[in-house]
C-alpha cells in the first residue's frame, strides 16, 4: 500500500507537469533558507519518494525518475525508496546534469523551484544540460505543492526573545557590526536569508524546526544599523517587538519577495550558498545591483564570547549528568537482550528532560546496535529498529539544545551478556584504541594562528592509517549557542574532496567537534565525539601565537574497549585526567547507584 501510494503521488507529479507544459521536475531536501533541517511543509522528498534522509534530491521526468544520494545512504534508500519507481543513482559518481541530457532529450523543459536551490547550483546544471538542448526553467510555483492534498502549513510557533545574558552581545552591537562591514564593502544593505544567521543577529530563537530553535523569517540589515525581519504576524509578541527596538521594522514575511524590489539601484549582498535564486532574480528584477558574499554574520557567530562559553559548559554540564545515567542504564538492562534502539533512544531523551530545561534534540538519535553502527548517519525508525544484541557493540550519538548551549557527544559501549561472560574481540579493542589515540591527538593539538581544519585531520587518523583502515567522514563540524548543531565555517576534514570549511582558519572562541571513528560494514562502528572549544595556548617562548583546544564534554569512556597495551604513557595519563575532570563536574549532580557506576567508570586505567 505505501509504494502504491508513492506510485500515485509520482502519477500525480507528471499529470500536473504535463499540465503546465513541462517535461520533468527536481525535487530537493531544501527550503527557502537551504536550511540543513526543513519543516514538515518543506518534506517534499519524503512526499513524493518515501526517503527519509537528511541529504539528496529527486530527478523525475515524462517516464523517467531517479534518486540520488551519498553514500551515507545507500543502505536506507534501498529500504525505503521503491526500485520500480525511482533509479538509485550515487552522488558525487553520478551526475544529474548527464542523467537529464540520457533521459529528457533535446527541447526538454526541466523545472525547479527557484526558492530551494542557490544561483551556483542552476549555473553549473545549465552548463551540462544546455548543450544537449535541455531549457532549465523557474517554476512560478512548486507542482508538488499542487498535487500534495495534506500538505502541512508552515509552523505558527511564536518566536522567542534569547536574552543578552545568554547571547553575550546585544542585537545593535551585532547590527553595527554589519553596518560596518556594508561600508568597508561599499554596499547599501545584505540580505540575510539563513535561519540561524537571523537568530544569532537579532537575538531571537523560535520554533519552527526541528532539531533548530528557529523562526521561519528573513532579515534584510542595512547600512545604518537598522534591518527589516520578515515574519510571520502570528509569530510576533509585545514582548519581542519589545526587543527588537525602533530599529528593526517588522514586515510580514509574505511581503519578502515584494521588497526585494525596493532596492533599485542599491549595492545589495547575499550569501551564495544560502541565498537561493528566488532572492537574486527579485533583487536584478528590481533594479538592485546585487553581489554574492559571504554572509557577515557566519563567522562572527562561530566565534563565541565569554558569555556563551560559558553557557556551553553549564550545558554541558547537565547534558554529560544525563548521558552517564543513560549509560550506566544500558549497561544494565541490554545484557537482558530485550532493549531495542528505539526504546534506548527514547531513554535518552528521557535521561536528559529529567535534567531539567531541555528545548529539543539536537538532531536525530544515532541509537546503533552490532552492524548499523557501522553506518555511520544510521537513523532508526519503526521499520529499521532491532534489539541490541548482547556480546555486541552498541553507538549513541546525540545531542541537546538547552537555552544555554547546543551539545553533540557519542559515545561507543560494549554490551555485556546476561551472565558477564561476553568479551568485545580484539579486532574491536584494536580499532576502538586506535580511534581514542587519534581523538587525543586532537584534543591535545598545538597549532600556529593561521591553521584551518584541514590541515590537523590526519592527526586523527595516523593510528587508523598504521592499520591500514580509515573512516569516511569528517573528523569535526562547528557547532552553535542554541542553534545549529552542525554550524560553518569551521570543519576538520581532509582537505581533498572540496569539501566546505576545511580551508577556514580556526579561530579562538570557535566550538566544534572531535570525532574520528571506524565502521566495519555489517559488524560494528565506533566513533568517539566530545566537543572542544579553540583556546589560545600560553607558550613560553612562542614566536606567533598559537591555539589549541580545550575540551568541553565530559562523560566516561568505556574502558572496557580500551587495549590499554596499544596505549603510551602520556595517553594513559589523558585518560586518567579526563575521567578525574568528568568526576569533578558530573558526581555532584548524581546519586546512589548512577553515583557509583561513575565513581567505578572513571577509575583510574
Amino acid at each position: 500500500m505505501l509504494m502504491q501510494t508513492h506510485e500515485a503521488r509520482l502519477k500525480a507529479l507528471r499529470e500536473e507537469l504535463k499540465r503546465r507544459d513541462l517535461d520533468g521536475f527536481i525535487v530537493p531536501i531544501s527550503d527557502e533558507h537551504m536550511s540543513e533541517y526543513v519543516g514538515d511543509y518543506a518534506q517534499r522528498l519524503n512526499w513524493l519518494t518515501g526517503f527519509g534522509g537528511s541529504a539528496g534530491f529527486a530527478a523525475v521526468t515524462r517516464d523517467q525518475a531517479a534518486i540520488f544520494v551519498d553514500g551515507r545512504y545507500t543502505v536506507q534508500v534501498k529500504d525505503q525508496v521503491d526500485e520500480n519507481l525511482f533509479e538509485y543513482r550515487n552522488i558525487p559518481n553520478d551526475s544529474l546534469g548527464e542523467w537529464l541530457a540520457a533521459k529528457a532529450g533535446d527541447g526538454a523543459k526541466i523545472a525547479y523551484d527557484p526558492w530551494l536551490h542557490t544561483w551556483a547550483w542552476v549555473e553549473a546544471l545549465e552548463k551540462v544540460v544546455e548543450p544537449k538542448g535541455i531549457e532549465m526553467v523557474p517554476a512560478t510555483s512548486n507542482p508538488i505543492d499542487a498535487v500534495w492534498a495534506d500538505q502541512p502549513v508552515p509552523s505558527g510557533a511564536q518566536a522567542i526573545v534569547h536574552e543578552d545574558t545568554l547571547s553575550g552581545r546585544p542585537s545593535a552591537e551585532k547590527r553595527a557590526e554589519v553596518a560596518d562591514w556594508l561600508a568597508e564593502h561599499d554596499l547599501d544593505a545584505v540580505v540575510i536569508p539563513a535561519l540561524d544567521s537571523v537568530a544569532w543577529l537579532l537575538n531571537i530563537r523560535g520554533g519552527d524546526v526541528s532539531h533548530t530553535p528557529v523562526a521561519l523569517s528573513y532579515v534584510i540589515a542595512k547600512q545604518d544599523g537598522s534591518a527589516e525581519l520578515f515574519i510571520a504576524p502570528e509569530k510576533v509578541t509585545p514582548e519581542l517587538t519589545r526587543h527588537l527596538g525602533n530599529a528593526v521594522t517588522v514586515r510580514d514575511r509574505s511581503e519578502f519577495q515584494a521588497a526585494l524590489g525596493e532596492y533599485s539601484g542599491k549595492r545589495v549582498s547575499v550569501d551564495p550558498t544560502f541565498g537561493v535564486v528566488g532572492i537574486a532574480q527579485g533583487l536584478r528584477d528590481g533594479g538592485a545591483k546585487f553581489v554574492f558574499k559571504e554572509d557577515p554574520t557566519i563567522l562572527a557567530k562561530a566565534i563565541k564570547n565569554p558569555a556563551e562559553v560559558q553557557g556551553h559548559r553549564d550545558a554541558q554540564a547537565r547534558d554529560g549528568a544525563a548521558v552517564s545515567r543513560f549509560l550506566r542504564w544500558i549497561e544494565v538492562t541490554a545484557p537482558s537482550g530485550e532493549i531495542d534502539e528505539l526504546t534506548a533512544a527514547a531513554k535518552l531523551e528521557d535521561f536528559r528532560r529529567a535534567h531539567g530545561d531541555l528545548r529539543d534534540t539536537s538532531f536525530d538519535t544515532i541509537s546503533a546496535a552490532a552492524g548499523h553502527a557501522a553506518l555511520p548517519h544510521y537513523k532508526v525508525d519503526e521499520d529499521t529498529n532491532i534489539p541490541i544484541p548482547p556480546g555486541s557493540i552498541y553507538l549513541v550519538d546525540s545531542g541537546g539544545q538547552y537555552p544555554a548551549g547546543t551539545t553533540d557527544i557519542t559515545r561507543t559501549v560494549w554490551i555485556n551478556s546476561a551472565d558477564g561472560s561476553a568479551k568485545p574481540t580484539a579486532e574491536m579493542k584494536d580499532r576502538f584504541t586506535r580511534v581514542l589515540k587519534g581523538h587525543i591527538q586532537i584534543d591535545q593539538a598545538t597549532f600556529p594562528q593561521g591553521t584551518n581544519g584541514g590541515q590537523i585531520d590526519c592527526l586523527a587518523r595516523q593510528y587508523l592509517w598504521e592499520a591500514g583502515v580509515d573512516y569516511a567522514h569528517g573528523t569535526g563540524h562547528g557547532v552553535g549557542s542554541f542553534l545549529g548543531v552542525h554550524e560553518g565555517p569551521q570543519r576538520i576534514a581532509k582537505p581533498s574532496g572540496g569539501q566546505a570549511g576545511t580551508s577556514q582558519e580556526l579561530f579562538e572562541g570557535m566550538i566544534l567537534s572531535n570525532e574520528p571513528g571506524y565502521y566495519k560494514a555489517g559488524e560494528f562502528g565506533i566513533r568517539i565525539e566530545n566537543l572542544v572549544l579553540t583556546v589560545a595556548k600560553d607558550i613560553e617562548g612562542a614566536e606567533g601565537r598559537f591555539l589549541g583546544f580545550d575540551c568541553l564534554t565530559f562523560v566516561p569512556l568505556d574502558r572496557t574497549l580500551i587495549e590499554k597495551s596499544l596505549l603510551a604513557a602520556e595517553e594513559i595519563a589523558w585518560v586518567d585526567a579526563y575521567h578525574a575532570k568528568v568526576r569533578e563536574i558530573v558526581a555532584p549532580q548524581l546519586e546512589g547507584d548512577d553515583l557509583a557506576w561513575l565513581e567505578r567508570h572513571t577509575q583510574r586505567l
